[in-house]
């Protein structure tokens, strides 16, 4: 039984997929925040080409 415990405590398979596991994560959470930030300056940038669109007479 110990040497099993010796054996899984060195075993390395599968680490790599926590690792991807966390790097995703991280990725996700990174866009989240980016999303959040411009998201109120979009909208307002777009509500201002909509009004001076309007406010155009066609020609």
């Amino acid at each position: 039984m110990i040497k099993f415990f010796k054996n899984f405590r060195k075993d390395e398979a599968g680490a790599v997929t926590v690792d991807w596991v966390v790097l995703t994560a991280a990725v996700a959470a990174l866009a989240g925040v980016v999303y959040t930030s411009i998201q109120s300056g979009a909208s307002d940038l777009t509500t201002s080409t909509g009004s001076f669109l309007a406010l155009q007479a066609p020609t």
